[in-house]
């Protein structure tokens, strides 16, 4: 229920909806149920019952009041007038006329009720997937190593699809059926007391054995979406390295791990559905078997005259009775369904509910610009328990270069990665100025930097959206002039719409070159003051290399570089290059200074000579 009331309060400010269906539904009810009780008058036509004598207390017209006993009153009245003027069949026209009205009137409020319903569904699923997402995007770096991006596609996708499925569109059935069932029973009752104990006697018996039924299908539901989310990664993975399933003939591989998933998957759901399906015929054959006892005991009754029920009272106290079974199944049927969505609710729940272990503190420091250094004192990191930088410790001054080189897995990355707080040492102080980073706000840090990765991440956009990125009024001439900085203005005039050219999913139109000077192009148009480059030109060819780090060197002119490099030849006028093994800094200098002892710089250097 918490779960339920959970979801429903992205519907808020409730007073927007609830008054207004509320209205409506009541009105569906009432004209719906004034359809039936008006059985009992044309019923008295058809079989000749009319008593004139009886109908003479109606002879004047009843003075207003909002209560049943008026309506009912005022339309004996009507029925007495036309009964005189018209006759019989005046009077069959007349209850049908009424009956055709009502049934209009009972079918529009209903119509009117749904479309109330369809705001509060797409309200709600709306909400919800902005809230998702919002969280999502906010969570830290390392959140996402350790989840299957399948598994978080399926939950923002899947999941809140079964939230809208079961959930919200069970709001029809959670507050209008039982509405109608107490209305209805209220008339029951009013016709005969005795009759409608009898009936509601099998009520409980029946909503306990689909009470079990229900309790069975929310352990099921959750196996089923959280395999469609393995189902999900795989095509993620299977399509992300399509390359490599072809190179090393991994076809039949793949294919026999997708036929694993969706086989457990198909299996899940068929249990599902056996337990699932049982709820619906189980309520009907109950209610039916219900119906079946009141013709036995009720028809009994009538026949021997110790019921206060006339023949054509029976005959629409059944009917009556009958529509209560439409909403009971519903409910039944929603019961069941419900457990879908609860059990995907609770798997959105579980994103929405991860704290963030980067976020901004909540009186952040004033920070307008860069003005001294970058300082690490005595900065470790670990992922989890393993240690990755051990006791680093270094000054980054303004308009300096430092560079980061070593062995791949030494953890120049990770180092990188904790100046714009991806991550946090998880000892000692990384300072900007003479403050801890986790003192600033996350986006003003972030906007005093630009950022370059050895993987070009780029997006389904034209080449002008993927280089203003990030940034508002942007203007084309801007965009030019950051493209030719990077060496990219002249490959770009040539593609077929030039800057407005969509690049496809994560710029798969462009060679490997192309999309990392677009990345370049993106850092130089947002002009920070603090560079991270990551290896940034090792995916570019000879040509392109030369090209783009001569537009790096000029764009580092005067400001703050913090270099990974592979490549030596590209970092030999760093102010300070620090040689990173095993998390640690063994080694630092000028590239002169290195090369003159011995050691592991001296050692690559070497290798990368021959």
């Amino acid at each position: 229920m918490k779960t339920y009331l959970r979801i429903l309060s992205y519907a808020k400010p409730y007073g927007r909806f609830v008054p207004v269906y509320l209205l409506y539904a009541l009105l569906s009810i009432i004209f719906g149920l004034i359809n039936f009780t008006l059985l009992k008058p044309l019923f008295d036509v058809i079989f000749e019952q009319v008593d004139p004598a009886s109908l003479e207390q109606f002879a004047e017209k009843p003075e207003f009041s909002f209560s049943i006993s008026y309506f009912t009153n005022l339309f004996n009245y009507n029925f007495l007038q036309v009964a005189e003027i018209y006759g019989k069949m005046g009077t069959l026209f007349y209850v049908c006329i009424i009956i055709v009205v009502s049934v209009f009137l009972s079918n529009l409020f209903t119509y009117l009720s749904g479309v109330v319903l369809a705001k509060v569904r797409a309200t709600v699923i709306k909400r919800m997937r902005m809230d998702v997402f919002g969280k999502v995007s906010r969570l830290h770096i390392g959140y996402f190593s350790n989840e299957r991006k399948g598994d978080l596609m399926s939950k923002m996708t899947n999941d809140v699809q079964e939230v809208e499925n079961t959930i919200v569109q069970s709001l029809r059935v959670v507050f209008r059926e039982p509405a109608t069932i107490i209305l209805y029973f209220s008339v029951l009752f009013m016709m005969s007391v005795k009759l409608t104990l009898f009936t509601i006697l099998i009520i409980p018996i029946a909503g306990g054995i689909i009470g079990g039924i229900t309790k069975r299908l929310k352990k099921r539901a959750i196996q089923s979406q959280q395999s469609l989310g393995r189902i999900v990664n795989i095509l993620d993975e299977t399509l992300g390295g399509m390359r490599v399933i072809k190179a090393f003939n991994a076809e039949n591989f793949m294919s026999k791990k997708f036929d694993r998933e969706t086989d457990y998957y198909a299996g899940v759901n068929v249990n599902m559905a056996r337990k699932n399906e049982l709820a619906s015929p189980i309520s009907q054959f109950l209610g039916v078997t219900v119906v079946a006892g009141i013709l036995v005991y009720g028809g009994s009754l009538v026949l021997s005259g110790a019921s206060e029920l006339s023949a054509s009272d029976f005959i629409t106290y059944i009917i009556i009775f009958t529509q209560v079974l439409n909403p009971a199944k519903e409910i039944s049927r929603a019961a069941s369904s419900i457990q879908r969505g609860i059990a995907s609710a609770e798997r959105i729940f579980e994103v929405v509910d991860t704290p963030s272990q980067i976020s901004s503190p909540s009186q952040p420091a004033s920070l307008n610009d860069f003005k001294q250094s970058i300082q690490f004192k005595d900065v470790s990191f670990a992922y989890q328990e393993k240690k990755v930088l051990k006791n680093i410790r270094f000054s980054l001054e303004k308009g300096k270069t430092i560079a980061l080189v070593g062995p791949s897995g030494g953890g120049k990355s990770t180092l990188a990665d904790l100046v714009p707080r991806f991550y946090d040492p998880t000892e000692g102080q990384i300072l900007l100025d003479g403050t801890d980073l986790r003192n600033f706000d996350l986006k003003d840090l972030r906007s005093l930097m630009g950022i370059v990765t050895q993987e070009s991440i780029l997006f389904n956009d034209s080449v002008f959206n993927n280089i203003a990125f990030g940034l508002d009024n942007i203007t084309e001439k801007q965009v030019i002039e950051a493209a030719k900085i990077a060496n990219a203005h002249e490959f770009i005039v040539k593609m077929e719409n030039g800057y407005q050219t969509s690049i496809g999913e994560r710029g798969s139109k462009l060679s490997g070159g192309q999309r990392q000077r677009l990345s370049i192009a993106r850092a130089v148009l947002k002009n920070p003051p603090i560079l991270i480059l990551d290896e940034a030109t090792s995916a570019l060819d000879s040509e392109s290399e030369l090209l783009v780090q001569e537009a790096l060197t000029k764009l580092m002119s005067n400001r703050t570089t913090l270099v990974i490099a592979h490549r030596l030849s590209t970092i030999q006028h760093a102010d300070e290059i620090l040689v990173i093994e095993q998390g640690e800094i063994v080694q630092r200098g000028t590239h002169s200074e290195l090369m003159k002892s011995e050691g592991l710089y001296q050692k690559l250097s070497s290798i990368q000579s021959v």
